[in-house]
């Protein structure tokens, strides 16, 4: 099958009988529903630019294995321009969006498993490496979107998995047959995955040998018995039902977060690609969290750009464009954003291969782009907020606008720069309410904190990385100290 088209993944994704539940009740029609549908258009831009001339190479790649073109979201990283692409290209992604276009996790979770069954097959004598490249072949054949999953509910956070008073807090297999194995528990935080055609499932922290049943990692289809979604809730996401697109700030794009429930699944022997291997469990989330980790350093710097945009617009039309205070607060906020493609970008071009052949990123350097994420983003949107003005959360309505009565006195009091529409304003001051407080806040600001691991995740991964004996015998030889 060749690339899809944008309108074919849309309607392959309508086929697919999706169990998806918000606000209490089943959605019916998960893809024209007004709260989901933006979200669905994010994943779709991945399939546009793919058919796009001018992306060629960079949104697609060809798979050695097959010779064939593929979209670069299902490829598997062969060398550093592999990996500095992928960077590119998510920022690219940003730019077009200004939100999540939710399919990093998947191709990230494919890196990892890629590299990591390799190493286990070779030393269990297993035949986790040989599924997962057929799983991933038949992935690329279709031009599957393939959501990743790791985060558990986790419960206790004191506690390990065998240690929970509810053992579903991690998922886990509860039974094992000869063509497969059952899980219960959840995947939580879910991005992306109410707009795939699969799911990938990994383990979410390093597991010990009596966490075995929690050490496991497969595929799993969409429609899949006795698995359903229930929808996160966002911040200002019923504005999606009045209405008004230019309340929404950003109405084409957006992202949606589910909690996958797994209700006794069952999952083939093909489709397993980890199944009680408790000490490949580290070996597998390291992996990956470096490659999501890198992943920030392009996505966020896309969407960084044009909340950049907004605020300079918004600087133009409030009359204020050459005050030394906003020229400055715009050139700090290209120096944080450029900081944090520097990182994806440097990490990528240190990458090495791994035994399988595919190259990783330098896991040092991706820790230090994705903890530069959970802090520059925030000082972004502040200095676009500062920029803005109060008027950001304060704006009256689309409806006030259009009101036969309110709508003089909008245009009347909300004027600002000689020849800019009260209407044009609006739209860019609800773009960056959207960015920095609103649904998109989840794809951007909040998300910044808390995707790929918390603040803290990343420093412990700088602490293992940072190589402190080595920099001792730098520092004493400089010193000439002798021991």
């Amino acid at each position: 099958m060749a690339l899809m088209t944008g309108e074919q993944y849309i309607e392959s994704i309508r086929k697919i009988d999706m169990q998806v539940y918000m606000f209490g009740k089943k959605v019916e029609n998960r893809v024209d529903d007004p709260i989901l549908r933006p979200s669905l258009n994010s994943v779709r831009m991945t399939y546009d630019l793919a058919q796009d001339p001018a992306y060629d190479g960079l949104m697609t790649a060809i798979d050695p294995d097959t010779g064939k073109k593929i979209n670069r979201f299902n490829n598997i990283h062969r060398s550093t321009d592999d990996l500095i692409k992928k960077v590119k290209m998510q920022r690219l992604l940003g730019q077009q969006t200004a939100a999540c276009f939710q399919r990093c996790v998947g191709m990230d979770a494919f890196n990892a498993i890629y590299s990591t069954t390799f190493e286990m097959d070779a030393k269990n004598k297993t035949h986790y490496h040989d599924n997962f490249v057929k799983f991933m072949h038949m992935v690329q054949d279709n031009d599957y979107t393939v959501d990743g999953a790791m985060t558990d509910p986790k419960g206790d956070r004191g506690l390990a998995p065998h240690a929970q008073q509810d053992p579903d807090l991690f998922l886990h297999i509860v039974e094992r047959r000869p063509d497969g194995i059952v899980v219960r528990g959840a995947k939580a935080h879910q991005t992306g995955a109410l707009n795939s055609h699969w799911m990938i499932i990994m383990p979410t922290q390093a597991m010990k040998p009596e966490d075995a049943d929690y050490a496991v990692s497969f595929a799993v289809p969409m429609d899949v018995k006795n698995m359903f979604m229930i929808i996160g809730r966002q911040s200002c996401d019923t504005r999606k039902l009045e209405g008004s697109e230019l309340d929404v700030g950003n109405s084409e794009f957006g992202g949606v977060e589910a909690l996958v429930v797994f209700d006794d699944v069952f999952i083939p022997n093909e489709y397993v690609f980890m199944a009680g291997e408790a000490e490949y469990a580290s070996m597998l989330v390291e992996r990956f969290s470096g490659y999501h980790r890198q992943s920030y350093g392009g996505c966020k710097v896309g969407v960084g750009d044009v909340l950049i945009g907004a605020a300079a617009t918004i600087a133009d039309y409030n009359g204020c464009p050459k005050a030394s205070h906003i020229k400055d607060k715009l050139i700090e906020m290209t120096h944080l954003n450029e900081t944090l493609y520097c990182c994806g970008i440097a990490c990528s071009a240190e990458g090495k291969k791994t035994a399988s052949g595919n190259f990783i990123i330098d896991l040092l350097l991706a820790n230090v782009c994705k903890q530069n994420v959970t802090r520059f983003p925030y000082e972004i949107v502040r200095l676009a907020e500062d920029i803005a003005g109060g008027i950001v959360v304060t704006a009256p309505s689309e409806k006030d606008l259009r009101d036969p009565k309110l709508g003089k006195y909008v245009e009347k009091y909300l004027a600002a720069a000689p020849g800019v529409s009260v209407e044009n304003r609006l739209r860019i001051l609800r773009l960056i309410e959207n960015l920095a407080l609103g649904t998109a806040a989840v794809g951007y600001r909040t998300e910044s904190m808390h995707g790929a691991g918390s603040p803290q995740a990343q420093r412990i991964m700088i602490s293992r990385q940072s190589n402190l004996e080595a920099k001792k015998i730098l520092a004493k030889k400089i010193a000439h100290v002798k021991e």
